[in-house]
């Protein structure tokens, strides 16, 4: 009692279980179990009403609240057939009572044996499969409820002789552990299941009878989650203690004991339920990764997120919940899961045991190896999958808002490895990694370091045109024809997108831009320090470490500043293809339109400096105008003058229209001017309609060049730039 008046001095435990406690006071009860069939009364939920989380048994689980207060309040409970008095049946029959329970399983399993296709006993063999499934359920909550109940917290001192039923009380906690661990052996791995019994997974939930194959894979799913539920209510009544078994010795010499059971017994299915999401997998093609989920029906889903629940309640301590005398007096004792067991933890180390090889040294004792064809892509799909069901509470509503536990760490790892050349990740691979970096950068907090790792891969790779061969014609690199289209290229990754759809419109490049876009947007929209500041030593040439850095400046900053651009040496910007400055551009444009834009474009027209006219073709330098333009209209939107980066592009014009006007008989020469001079006047005609008012000194593009250039045009040309000079006179207007 005086325990439970504590803990309900915590105001957040208060709330939370008053809540409860009205919600009691509705009815008596139905004992919750896994359920995907369809119900009329379900709609708008997320799981069914008798489900663990939407009935409030996980709940009252973490709230250390009675786990079925409206149940076995009578002097006298019926279970398997026989009366028992609800205060001593499982101290003094607890063997007995667990061996019944086997016997339904037995029974059930018979039932899918004898499995008919005869309609006519389709009715009676649902009834009967239900009946026992209920039967096992209901003494596996009647488990739960006897420990919060009666089971008493251990005594520190013996006070003597103890009656026999004393006794046998003091024994119960290592016989439940026994009993526990003999279930989870007599019941298997949920993997293990006969392929008849797994395939109830495709059951249609619009059913209204079910087979005996559907009841015993469910059934399977209540023991495994049940079995949990009653360990950590034990941990809780035993004060946390650890419980040891009596008679039960694993493989190692160690003794069986509660803490060992659950860290098991949880790793065991984590590693059963990835072993079916790979099942899943191996039937995804890495286009529909994003919208192909990993369990084959929603009671696997509700698992999952009570395993979220459940451990990552357990690894933090409940510190809401728990009152400070409480945790003082478990600084005394062993705590059953330790912090680095939360929910990532130990997916963590199923997934790593997948990269391992049968036998190897280096596997994680106590997970089994899972096998997997490709377990870099898997590990990337599962994760992603997993990390929206943070988003539910323990009620099972979907709470956006909900904090939500990040595993970057892990992630990196990943990302390492798809980066990694000697991997030899192909491109329609590395599309879906990033797809899904892309989708937890929208769950997760902000990372810089997944930036850094991504931006080493790709600038040894600006010139690659990261294709897949058999996307056909969506595969092909898209060298932009205009300046707007190359702006509009960069704006799509600063843009809000549907990522499912980012495979076949966009490259794995494309994607990287986006993650950069929007770690850049949220981070300044969060009024913290922009994430440009910080990354873009990242990104420089090693002119800058000459500049003159403020003592006021951030402390970061004179670091990262002094390794700005560095990627973009001489030699890089020399042996850049075509290719290779379009990829250059899409970033500086994308950076250029959610950074600092003017420093940014300044640093672009430094880097281009190293690129001398023998070194570039004329498409390249006609690439570089319409980079140029693309800037320009980036200024024009963000009402900025464009006088500087104006004036330096029309002298390059003058400069070409005078070759034009003196090149008269070489053919050659005249087409490869003519390539600059239309990129020219196109590039101004965009920045002329695009122009508001014209005040941003866009006059300074027109100069005497066309003066030259009009007399030097023939036909077509000349039609072009009478056109252009019309459209231009129309705005002056």
């Amino acid at each position: 009692m005086d325990d439970d008046f504590a803990a309900s001095s915590t105001p957040p435990f208060l709330t939370e279980s008053l809540e409860m406690a009205m919600e009691v006071e509705n009815g008596n009860s139905k004992l919750s179990c896994f359920s995907c069939a369809f119900d009329n009364q379900n709609v708008g939920r997320s799981f069914s009403a008798e489900s663990y989380l939407a009935s409030g048994s996980l709940k009252r689980v973490l709230l250390r609240l009675d786990p079925s207060p409206n149940d076995y309040e009578d002097d006298v409970v019926e279970m398997f057939g026989f009366q028992w008095v609800t205060e001593m049946a499982l101290v003094e029959s607890c063997e007995f009572l667990f061996g019944l329970l086997r016997q339904q399983i037995y029974r059930l399993e018979d039932l899918v044996q004898m499995g008919s296709s005869d309609f006519g006993q389709a009715a009676n063999l649902h009834s009967e499969a239900e009946s026992i499934r209920r039967q096992c359920i209901e003494f596996l909550h009647y488990v739960k409820v006897f420990i919060f109940r009666y089971l008493e917290p251990p005594k520190l001192e013996n006070d003597g002789m103890l009656h026999p039923y004393e006794e046998l009380e003091a024994q119960l906690p290592s016989v439940l552990v026994e009993e526990l661990y003999a279930l989870t052996m007599h019941v298997g791995r949920l993997c293990e299941l006969p392929s008849s019994v797994l395939a109830a997974f495709t059951i249609q939930h619009q059913a209204k009878v079910f087979p005996p194959s559907w009841h015993l894979l469910h059934l399977h799913l209540d023991i495994h989650w049940l079995v949990l539920e009653i360990l950590h209510v034990a941990g809780e009544k035993m004060m946390r203690q650890v419980v040891y078994a009596n008679h039960f010795i694993n493989l190692t010499g160690e003794n069986l004991t509660s803490t060992s059971l659950f860290e098991t017994h949880c790793g065991n299915l984590l590693s059963d339920l990835i072993s079916l999401s790979i099942n899943k997998y191996i039937k995804v093609r890495p286009s529909e990764a994003l919208t192909s989920h990993h369990y084959p029906c929603t009671c696997i889903k509700e698992l999952w997120i009570l395993l979220i629940q459940l451990l990552d309640h357990r690894s933090k301590g409940s510190h809401t919940e728990v009152m400070e005398e409480y945790c003082c007096m478990c600084m005394h004792v062993t705590y059953a899961i330790q912090l680095s067991n939360c929910f990532w933890s130990l997916v963590n180390k199923t997934l790593k045991n997948i990269f391992e090889r049968p036998g190897s040294s280096e596997r994680t004792p106590g997970f089994e190896t899972v096998q997997c064809k490709d377990p870099l892509s898997f590990s990337w799909w599962i994760i992603t999958h997993l990390a929206p069901l943070y988003q539910f509470d323990r009620n099972g509503n979907l709470n956006e808002k909900k904090q939500k536990e990040s595993n970057w760490k892990f992630v990196e790892e990943l990302l390492k490895k798809s980066t990694d050349a000697q991997s030899g990740v192909l491109e329609e691979h590395l599309r879906m990694h990033l797809q899904c970096c892309l989708t937890l950068c929208s769950f997760w907090d902000l990372n810089l370091s997944i930036v850094s790792i991504l931006w080493d891969y790709y600038s040894k790779n600006l010139n690659s045109c990261f294709t897949v061969p058999w996307l056909g014609l969506k595969g092909l690199a898209n060298i932009s024809k205009t300046s707007l289209a190359m702006l509009e290229l960069a704006k799509s990754c600063c843009c809000e997108q549907q990522i499912p759809t980012l495979y076949e419109s966009s490259n794995s490049y494309f994607i990287f831009l986006s993650i950069l876009a929007q770690l850049m947007k949220e981070e300044a929209e969060n009024g913290g320090v922009h994430p440009w500041k910080q990354i873009k030593g990242r990104y420089g040439c090693y002119l800058v470490c000459l500049m003159a850095f403020s003592q006021t400046a951030w402390p970061f900053q004179p670091h990262a500043k002094a390794r700005i651009y560095s990627k973009f040496h001489r030699r890089r910007m020399q042996e850049m293809t075509e290719v290779g400055l379009q990829n250059f551009f899409n970033l500086f444009l994308m950076l250029a339109i959610v950074a600092e834009t003017e420093d940014i474009v300044s640093r672009v027209l430094d880097l281009l400096d190293f690129l001398t006219p023998s070194s570039i073709t004329m498409s390249q330098r006609a690439l570089i105008w319409r980079g140029h333009f693309a800037f320009l209209l980036i200024y024009v939107e963000k009402n900025m003058d464009i006088s500087v980066l104006a004036e330096r592009l029309s002298n390059a014009f003058r400069e070409k229209a005078k070759e034009f006007l003196v090149t008269k008989n070489d053919y050659t020469q005249r087409q490869n001017l003519w390539t600059l001079l239309s990129t020219y006047i196109d590039g101004v005609q965009e920045v002329f309609e695009i122009s508001c008012y014209l005040s941003l000194s866009e006059e300074k593009l027109l100069n005497d060049g066309f003066t030259m250039l009009l007399p030097a045009c023939r036909g077509a040309e000349l039609s072009m730039v009478l056109n252009f000079l019309q459209v231009v006179l129309a705005r002056l207007r």
